[in-house]
């Protein structure tokens, strides 16, 4: 990837307080972009007093600070007034569990969400649309991934994302609009909170059990989050990525049990893992074929569940209080 074409790019970022969005906004921000965000807007604390979720530490670096609700039809007018060259859509309900109780929710935030980004493109002279899908939406498989594998979602979360590539795909088709659809695969790393691996290395370290849903031996591709990122910018720079849905991974599925192992061996823990019965609606396996990410970009991931482990238990070490 070329790092001169970022420099001097006005870019906006939804979502940009979430995980994969600050680790986004610290690379843009170090190869030069303008960037402007969107997050979450929250009455309590007072706004004047509120500090931004992950990037506290570079909030003064922003060209513009949104606050909005990404699925209110407000975020349309929000997002044009910015007028952007580059957008990077990431905001989302993306806890998969808070789906299953609050289906209306999710799927209103996440779909509606994604069309007011797009409807917002429709009036812009925008370069790029980058919008954030899942791997999620594929559903159950046997083998690695690709791009035209059948969906079958399992989710409430899953569906959502799933409609929300399939309308990037169809306002590309219909306007015009220069889309481009991420699928990232499960990505962990610092500053995640809430999937499987976060949850393991905090237990970890503080040696208390590992619970595992079910026997463990249901897989997950996992990728570091550095790599992620590398595929985000290529997705927003690569004129060969408009009107295209790319996935994004490592190739190397892992079973939870043994993520569990490597985490209470690397951390040096007394954990115990636990089992608890199966999770509803959880698909047994997701692997990545990222072979049309590598075609037409040259990407191939760098960090594997090993190293990325370790690098993820030293961060969560020095950081956890």
């Amino acid at each position: 990837m070329n790092k001169e074409i970022w420099k001097g790019k006005k870019v906006l970022v939804t979502g940009a307080d979430g995980f994969m969005g600050s680790h986004l906004c610290e690379r843009l921000l170090n190869i030069g972009a303008k960037v402007s965000i969107f997050v979450r807007y929250v009455s309590h604390p007072p706004i004047e007093d509120l500090k931004l979720r992950n990037i506290g530490h570079i909030q003064d670096k922003f060209e513009k600070i949104i606050r909005g609700n990404i699925g209110c039809n407000e975020a349309t007018k929000l997002i044009r007034q910015n007028n952007p060259q580059v957008i990077f859509h990431l905001a989302a309900d993306a806890y998969v569990p808070h789906s299953f109780d609050n289906p209306i929710e999710v799927i209103e935030s996440n779909i509606k969400g994604t069309i007011n980004v797009l409807e917002a493109a429709r009036e812009l002279d925008t370069e790029q649309i980058v919008c954030t899908s899942s791997s999620e939406m594929y559903g159950p498989c046997n083998g690695p991934i690709k791009e035209d594998h059948p969906m079958y979602p399992t989710s409430p979360y899953a569906a959502s994302k799933l409609a929300a590539d399939r309308l990037s795909y169809a306002y590309h088709n219909t306007y015009g609009i220069p889309v481009s659809i991420m699928r990232p695969f499960n990505t962990y790393g610092p500053r995640h909170t809430y999937d499987v691996i976060p949850k393991f290395i905090r237990l970890a370290l503080q040696d208390k059990p590992l619970t595992i849903y079910g026997d463990g031996q249901q897989t997950r591709d996992f990728s570091y989050i550095t790599d992620m990122i590398e595929g985000f910018l290529v997705m927003g720079s690569e004129k060969k990525a408009i009107g295209q849905a790319v996935n994004f991974g490592t190739g190397k599925d892992v079973k939870i049990i043994d993520v569990a192992k490597k985490i209470i061996e690397y951390s040096g823990s007394n954990s115990k893992i636990v089992h608890l019965k199966p999770r509803t609606s959880e698909v047994s396996k997701l692997l990545v074929d990222y072979s049309k990410a590598k075609r037409l970009f040259g990407w191939e991931p760098k960090v594997f569940i090993d190293q990325g482990l370790k690098l993820n238990i030293e961060w969560a070490k020095k950081n956890t209080k």
